[in-house]
């Protein structure tokens, strides 16, 4: 599991770097997006690593809350670009906390 948020997480980096390096305004729609997917599948990762016993409650809230920052910035940019639209991650994500 912890292999796993490590990878989902720095995805979100990498991603947002290559975006910033983008060759054109699609290309720039189709990293952020990437990135808004990893960060949005890292608030599984974290969900599942306090389930299990690895992080504590009030580390799982404070990562957790860092990470929806991220995901809730992420979704604010894909939506001002002219392609497909991402779904209300960021809402549903907060509704079972």
């Amino acid at each position: 599991m912890s292999k796993q948020i490590l990878r989902s997480g720095t995805s979100v980096g990498a991603n947002i770097s290559e975006a910033l390096c983008a060759q054109s305004k699609k290309d720039f729609y189709a990293k952020m997006y990437i990135a808004y997917k990893e960060a949005s599948e890292s608030l599984f990762w974290i969900d599942m690593l306090f389930e299990n016993g690895y992080i504590t409650g009030p580390q799982c809230e404070s990562i957790r809350n860092d990470n929806l920052e991220l995901v809730k910035i992420l979704s604010a940019i894909t939506k001002t670009q002219k392609y497909p639209k991402p779904q209300q991650h960021a809402e549903r994500a907060t509704a079972n906390y």
